[in-house]
């Protein structure tokens, strides 16, 4: 485990240059192609079983709809300041009307966004209950998607939206979890684009010459085919990633282990967990992650630079329970109390 007090003396000496990457964040221009999903959790009070099947009946109390997938990764960038255009399909159902209008009350940019009427949009509807008093838990998830690809014309269409906006952004984004926007003429697309960062659940390869990978660690366990149990594993790992992707970074994140940025020169620096303790959900922190590290590179950051700040905004958002966002006011006080910790 990366220590953070040996670390402290190297985060003090460059807080001047980070706080000024964190309030230049509304500068950066972002295009995320993404699985857009909408994640949504319904909750009720328990009250019998039902006579019809032996099943609870719940009693409906509220409703709450967040971006999810893909879409989270937008909402993720949107919330940090920058200007942000979205890239993916939706369907002409609620769902995909729900999420449209989330992004557009952010001021996302949904015109790079191709509707396919064919298939749903992706929705995950987690059902919890509680009785009179206790923890509510979840019971049932239900998800609302397609195995199917979508047709071949709807593939080159959402492409030529790519390339059409490739040229008003600072960088694109994949945000790929597997949900069939990542096709052959899409990951070429995108590709196009000289800062090309990739967050993907599988088969990294795909995006052979992208700038930066992003895989958490069973991500890069799957990659490269075995497990990463020791310091030496690791260090194997990141060298194998970077010859497997072409890729110039390798940022393998691991959770309470910190973080790990792998370059192609051999330079290998680990970063520290700044927080190990007020952890509730690391749901969407990989988004969030993402997030903070592209508009850190938008603005002419290191990747050590660009890391650390991933890693704090991600510090942040395991504080709540679903996926969430965190703000450039929020980095700032967080990055300030982790200078003010007695080493």
């Amino acid at each position: 485990m990366i220590e953070f007090a040996s670390f402290k003396t190297q985060l003090a000496a460059s807080a001047p240059r980070l706080f000024e990457l964190i309030d230049g964040f509304k500068q950066s221009k972002v295009l995320v192609v993404g699985d857009l999903t909408l994640d949504e959790f319904l909750t009720g009070e328990v009250e019998r079983i039902s006579r019809e099947a032996p099943v609870l009946i719940i009693r409906h109390e509220t409703t709450r709809q967040t971006p999810g997938g893909g879409a989270n990764a937008v909402y993720n960038l949107a919330k940090l300041g920058a200007e942000v255009k979205v890239a993916g399909f939706l369907s002409k159902d609620p769902q995909g009307q729900v999420l449209r209008t989330m992004f557009e009350e952010v001021g996302i940019d949904t015109s790079t966004i191709v509707i396919d009427p064919d298939r749903p949009t992706v929705t995950k509807s987690r059902i919890a209950g509680h009785a009179r008093q206790s923890v509510t838990q979840q019971i049932v998830r239900i998800d609302r998607k397609s195995d199917e690809l979508p047709d071949r014309d709807k593939q080159l269409e959402l492409a030529a939206q790519i390339q059409q906006h490739l040229g008003q952004v600072d960088a694109v984004v994949c945000s790929d979890y597997g949900d069939g926007v990542f096709t052959p003429p899409v990951i070429e697309a995108v590709l196009s684009h000289d800062r090309t960062i990739v967050d993907t659940q599988k088969n990294l390869e795909r995006y052979h010459g992208a700038r930066v990978f992003t895989p958490n660690l069973p991500e890069a366990e799957r990659a490269v085919g075995y497990g990463i149990k020791s310091f030496e594993d690791l260090l194997r790992a990141g060298r194998d990633l970077l010859a497997l992707t072409q890729g110039e970074e390798i940022l393998i994140t691991r959770g309470e282990q910190g973080m790990s940025l792998f370059a192609r020169d051999g330079k290998v620096e680990h970063i520290p967990a700044f927080n190990r303790t007020d952890v509730f959900d690391v749901t969407g922190a990989g988004d969030t992650v993402v997030a903070a590290l592209t508009l850190s590179l938008c603005l002419g950051a290191s990747y050590w630079e660009a890391a650390v700040l991933g890693n704090l905004a991600a510090s942040i958002v395991v504080r709540q329970f679903g996926t969430a966002t965190t703000s450039q006011d929020e980095m700032k006080e967080a990055l300030q109390g982790l200078l003010e910790v007695e080493a």
